[in-house]
């Protein structure tokens, strides 16, 4: 129980720590304070002020034991949580830690932090034998993947790595994610009293509906989604909405797919501006590329291996998610998402299973394991 014990003490002590997107400093400094304990030297980057937040993105090196020459590989995990609503107070009932609050839990993704800063402690205390491992805990990860795209992958000396950041039962391997292209729409009309002159008016509501209306939305197929999440305008019921915003994304895991799906957005955008008489501006992101691993990549291979020596059955997924993986698979880094057991992410209901917490630890280890036999 000892084992179990500490890495879920040191769960439940980080998941207390509020640290929403941009304010992940007391977090980042708990981490770095485990990892300078262990006589290790963790470093951060400067992210946190090109992302204007309280924190980067921490990196530590543990250099290969002497004479090994197995595969380098690198962990990676991320200290924020979406915005708590409230008060976070993890405890744990029947072997399953939640939030006795009404809120998130932050198991997304502070259960793998912990898992992975409790593996390299055992690693470090016992002098276990490693090819060499790296972590990269990155900040704003549920607002863009923004500070993995900050960090310099150039610093990894290992050339493939982990993401535990998967929301299912332990044992998948996730080799299918999509691209995401995010569209924002500023509908710009003409105010008016529509109750005296309407006519003189041009609804910049009315033209988002029309836009709306025109749209493919949800699953567009087995591939592809697209979804409106936000539409706001409009100053009061008598007066004809002079401006209207629109926050819509589509995913895909067909790059091209992704990329149609969002032009035929932006043409029934701009469509129904100009037949309701109003004027549109619109900006896209591309937000990440869409990638696929094959299962005799060395990064899945490995993988399989950690999770079958550690008694799971492993499966392969897919996902319409994003996760830091992305950003390291489409800078030349491998990088394979695993799930970590949590459940009902980003609500209030988010709970995960402390045998799952310490599922993480042993996989992780067998991972450096495997690694080492490359």
């Amino acid at each position: 129980m000892a084992a179990v014990d500490e890495v879920l003490g040191l769960f439940l002590e980080l998941a207390r720590i509020p640290s929403p997107p941009g304010d992940e400093r007391a977090v980042v400094d708990r981490c770095a304070a485990y990892l300078s304990g262990l006589g290790l030297e963790p470093v951060e980057d400067d992210a946190a002020g090109p992302l204007g937040g309280s924190a980067g993105n921490l990196y530590c090196r543990i250099p290969a034991t002497e004479g090994e020459r197995g595969t380098a590989i690198f962990l990676c995990a991320h200290t924020d949580t979406v915005t708590p609503a409230g008060e976070i107070r993890p405890i744990v009932q029947d072997g399953v830690v939640t939030n006795a609050e009404d809120g998130i839990l932050g198991a997304d993704n502070k259960a793998t932090v912990a898992a992975m800063l409790d593996a390299v402690r055992q690693i470090v205390r016992a002098g276990t034998p490693h090819a060499g491992i790296e972590l990269v805990l990155t900040a704003q990860e549920e607002v863009g993947l923004r500070g993995a795209k900050a960090f310099d992958v150039e610093r990894l000396h290992a050339r493939i790595g982990y993401v535990f950041d998967h929301a299912s039962a332990i044992g998948g391997m996730v080799l299918e994610a999509p691209s995401q292209y995010s569209i924002d729409a500023r509908f710009l009309g003409r105010e008016a009293h529509s109750g005296i002159a309407p006519e003189e008016g041009r609804s910049a509501i009315a033209a988002a509906a029309r836009a709306i209306a025109e749209m493919r939305l949800g699953r567009i197929d087995d591939e592809t989604t697209a979804n409106i999440g936000t539409l706001h305008g409009g100053s009061a019921r008598n007066i004809v909405a002079g401006l209207c915003t629109m926050q819509a994304e589509t995913r895909s895991l067909d790059p091209a797919k992704a990329l149609r799906q969002c032009q035929a957005m932006i043409d029934s955008i701009t469509h129904a501006a100009d037949a309701e008489g109003c004027e549109v501006e619109t900006a896209t992101t591309h937000e990440y590329e869409a990638y696929r691993l094959r299962r005799s990549d060395p990064v899945v291979a490995l993988a399989e291996r950690a999770l079958v020596d550690c008694g799971y059955v492993p499966e392969v997924l897919r996902t319409g998610g994003g996760a830091d993986s992305h950003v390291f698979n489409a800078r030349g880094r491998p990088c394979l998402n695993l799930p970590n057991g949590m459940r009902a992410i980003h609500t209030s209901s988010e709970e995960i299973a402390v045998a799952d917490v310490e599922g993480i630890v042993r996989i992780v280890l067998a991972l450096v394991e495997a690694a080492r036999e490359r």
